[in-house]
């Protein structure tokens, strides 16, 4: 997912209670997550690690940081956060080669290490969350505010993350500015614990489906092997001549055509219904679509 909105929107902050509506880590996912972080020194006293990851990087990580390395081939942020999320606030300021090593992670759920005389392989599968301001001024297309470079400023801004990976958000969100005014209105009336046992309840539905299909190592909509995804989700009728339209409309990739179909089949049991109906699949088109503070 990539939250974009100017400063003090609460990017950040909505990332870090994230971890809040996961459910629990299972007892191979908690062995998988111990033994990592027992790698690379992070467990005090030798004890289980019972929560879930959440990494959150500075922008100056280097790549081994990110992907793992030194002598001994350590663990870096992307196998550290497996099971759990990477978090990169401020994305167009990490290095771009940075950026562009963890297209890989991201697709084979591995983090691979090579060196002269050994070569080291890391689960890495994790949520990867992202957070950037529109340009960097940070107010661009905020009403009233006029940046002196124009829209170049957010055009360059931009630039610095590559369409690869860009293509590899399912969820591209604007976060609008925060006023005293929306400070002063009574909470939501759904927290965490209402949203967490709704995705708990997703989650249980959709690994009784895999294991019914034999897939016994896949748990998540996310994790469905590109074979499997229209035996999933096979939207009919209205929903089906949205898809195909919007498909050649938005030029989707193959890749970005099969992460929209598990982004609507997760919808759907989030929702709990059957199968993905229309609703579901303009929601999931709208979530690729660029926000208006991406558009240059």
């Amino acid at each position: 997912m990539l939250m974009v909105g100017p400063p003090g929107s609460g990017k950040s902050m909505l990332a870090a209670r994230l971890p809040t509506i996961l459910p629990p880590l299972a007892p191979t996912e908690l062995l998988d997550v111990s033994m990592i972080h027992s790698i690379a020194g992070l467990l005090p006293n030798g004890q289980l690690s019972v929560a879930r990851p959440f990494r959150n990087p500075h922008h100056s990580a280097s790549m081994a940081a990110m992907i793992g390395g030194g002598m001994r081939a350590k663990p870096g942020e992307v196998a550290l956060a497996h099971n759990g999320i990477l978090f990169l606030d401020e994305l167009p300021e990490f290095s771009p080669q940075v950026l562009d090593s963890l297209r890989q992670p991201i697709e084979s759920g591995e983090a691979v290490i090579a060196r002269a005389n050994h070569r080291v392989t890391y689960p890495a599968r994790f949520q990867l969350i992202a957070a950037m301001n529109p340009c960097r001024c940070g107010h661009a297309g905020e009403p009233g505010y006029v940046c002196k470079r124009g829209p170049r400023c957010a055009a360059d801004y931009q630039a610095r993350i590559s369409g690869p990976l860009m293509d590899r958000f399912d969820l591209r969100v604007e976060v609008p500015a925060v006023s005293a005014t929306d400070l002063m209105l009574p909470p939501s009336k759904e927290g965490s614990a209402e949203v967490g046992a709704r995705v708990r309840q997703a989650r249980k539905v959709q690994k009784e489906r895999f294991s019914a299909m034999g897939l016994e190592t896949v748990i998540t909509n996310a994790q469905c092997p590109a074979s499997m995804i229209e035996r999933i989700c096979e939207p009919s009728g209205e929903a089906r001549t949205l898809l195909a339209h919007a498909a050649e409309s938005m030029a989707l990739s193959a890749r970005g055509y099969h992460r929209v179909l598990k982004l609507a089949r997760t919808l759907a049991d989030l929702a709990g219904r059957e199968q993905p109906g229309s609703e579901e699949i303009a929601e999931a088109l709208g979530y690729r679509v660029s926000t208006p503070s991406l558009v240059a």
